[in-house]
């Protein structure tokens, strides 16, 4: 699924549109110019009322809206725009296949549903959208979310004009549960809140703030003040999750649709069914934005650690998933030796991983 080959086919219509209605104006304009023209001469003439005037008049309009050719001057440019929308139908098609293929019928709480959808108008800042979904739906529980979106944004907001008061309380606020998470956020807002009093020129009132605020840091890190961005720069996804959960699953399920697609086809010319496997046969690449956490593939079998397939740690310290030991081991029967080293070794020896 080419996305950015639809976008790019759509930005060409839009463009051809635009080109059209600009010429479009542009002959139009001209014509009833040269109407106007006429009728201030008719009105202009003595008796405006004599046939051999009106004649006149009007058959010089006619040969300049036969010189100014208007039917010809739309055909064209009516022509490049009819051309690129009767490819873009069919480009869609292409591009956007049924994707019907590619889904499990999946009994999905719609309770839930609603609060994903409020939760993540909340995160986008669309506090309107997420009250009116909350309204109609009936769904007052995803109303206690609205509260941490909407200081959230008043912070960022904030700081769009260098404001990082807010965030510094947030911050203080919320110490315990940041040092838990091991996340330097106060660190930073401090450094750059030092950096742009430094910036101001007032040294004294940089030094005096140093001493106060981040004399506390000076034993938990050995980040230097000096490499602090100044504050119009700073990377604010420090102060909210990069996107809304919903947002990621849907830009990793149009990542992997075409994947999923051409695996139903396949499946479907073997008369098989892929919805009813446990895990699929073939991977799923994503990108790294949609690694959120360690997995093992076996280097043997090729398939993902799982619960009922973890991987275990041979005495030689390399890993297979426990599947792959099985079957090496004849159903832990007898003794093996390892893929990757001459060691040898036994079911019994090996200790399940868990990352």
């Amino acid at each position: 699924m080419e996305l950015t080959a639809a976008k790019d086919a759509f930005d060409r219509v839009a463009k051809k549109q635009k080109l059209s209605f600009s010429k479009c104006r542009e002959v139009i304009d001209q014509v009833s110019q040269e109407i106007e023209q006429a009728l201030v001469k008719i009105q202009s003439v003595e008796d405006p009322m004599s046939p051999a005037n009106q004649k006149s008049i009007l058959t010089e309009l006619k040969h300049k809206l036969i010189a100014i050719n208007p039917l010809k001057l739309l055909e064209g440019s009516q022509k490049e725009l009819n051309l690129n929308l009767s490819k873009f139908p069919k480009l869609l098609e292409k591009s956007f296949p049924d994707i019907s293929k590619a889904y499990r019928d999946v009994d999905f709480d719609f309770h839930i549903v609603n609060q994903i959808i409020a939760s993540h108008f909340y995160h986008q800042g669309l506090f309107d959208l997420g009250d009116c979904l909350i309204n109609e739906a009936g769904e007052p529980e995803a109303a206690a979310q609205r509260s941490h979106f909407l200081e959230l944004h008043q912070i960022l907001e904030a700081m769009r004009i260098k404001n990082i008061e807010p965030a510094l309380k947030w911050v203080s606020t919320n110490r315990e549960k940041l040092v838990q998470n091991g996340s330097n956020l106060e660190l930073k807002l401090h450094q750059l809140q030092f950096v742009e009093i430094l910036k101001r020129g007032n040294r004294a009132d940089a030094l005096s703030y140093a001493k106060t605020h981040l004399a506390f840091f000076c034993f938990k890190s050995l980040e230097r003040v000096s490499k602090a961005n100044s504050l119009h720069n700073m990377d604010r996804q420090n102060l909210k999750s990069l996107q809304s959960p919903l947002s990621v699953a849907i830009v990793a399920g149009i990542e992997g649709l075409p994947t999923l697609l051409k695996l139903a086809n396949v499946m479907a010319a073997k008369k098989q069914e892929w919805q009813a496997l446990k895990q699929l046969p073939v991977p799923v690449e994503l990108g790294k934005e949609f690694q959120f956490h360690s997995i093992f593939v076996c280097p043997v079998s090729r398939d993902q650690g799982s619960e009922e397939n973890p991987p275990m740690l041979l005495p030689c310290l390399h890993v297979l998933c426990k599947q792959s030991i099985m079957k090496l081991s004849k159903g832990s029967s007898r003794a093996f030796k390892c893929p990757y080293c001459p060691a040898e070794a036994s079911a019994v020896q090996c200790r399940q991983l868990y990352f």
